[in-house]
């Protein structure tokens, strides 16, 4: 399918299963997060702001925030480290998190089958999006990294939900606001959708998002309804 803006109607989309990805997607918990572990890593005397916390961590899976803190950061007692800033964010959630404006709205006007897809460990969803009346509408269909071999931008965790789904590749969509998320989509056969959250920092977002192979990127809940028909 060829890369069109996300305002464009002609693009035509599978219209099964839509897999969401969870931080950045359906809650607004991306920038919290870069904020605490921000605060975290500069009390060992690495000084990084919030924003270039966001550019290098988001998206991430834990493993690989570890090998970014201990080979980029010079972070020794990395795993201390994280285990700190997770000890503050699940509260920090708990108080401040809220869902991503606009999803709520788009999830309930969709009639098709949908599930998250995320890279964060059960503790963490149970605690962000756990928290949050939006997880009611999913069930038991909320998979998590921890239930697959390899985290995205291994294909795994796609493949993981299709098969729990019973739906074949080609009537899936996904929805990430990462490019892990879009390469795992991809690799399993999944027509990849990025969304750009309101608000993100990050320079250049959407082209990286197609550059890392979706199809259209939304930089809204009412684009990405537009794009999903609902």
């Amino acid at each position: 399918m060829t890369c069109l803006a996300p305002t464009d109607t002609s693009i035509s989309l599978p219209t099964g299963l839509v897999i969401f990805d969870c931080d950045g997607v359906l809650i607004d918990s991306e920038m919290i997060a870069s904020r605490l572990l921000a605060e975290a890593l500069n009390e060992v005397g690495s000084v990084i702001t919030a924003t270039e916390v966001h550019v290098r961590f988001t998206g991430g899976s834990r493993g690989e925030m570890l090998e970014t803190c201990r080979n980029e950061l010079g972070i020794i007692a990395a795993e201390e480290v994280i285990a700190r800033w997770e000890a503050r964010l699940f509260p920090t959630f708990h108080a401040e998190l809220q869902p991503v404006p606009g999803i709520e709205a788009l999830i309930a006007g969709l009639d098709r089958p949908i599930c998250v897809a995320s890279n964060s460990r059960i503790a963490r969803l149970e605690n962000s999006l756990g928290r949050l009346p939006l997880r009611a509408v999913f069930g038991e269909h909320v998979y998590s990294a921890e239930m697959v071999a390899r985290a995205k931008p291994a294909p795994d965790l796609i493949l993981h939900c299709l098969t729990r789904m019973g739906v074949p590749a080609h009537e899936a969509v996904m929805i990430d606001d990462s490019p892990h998320g879009i390469e795992a989509a991809r690799s399993a056969g999944v027509t990849a959708i990025g969304f750009v959250t309101p608000g993100d920092p990050r320079q250049d977002r959407a082209e990286v998002l197609f550059a890392a192979g979706a199809v259209a990127v939304a930089y809204s809940t009412l684009e990405l309804a537009r794009l999903l028909g609902s």
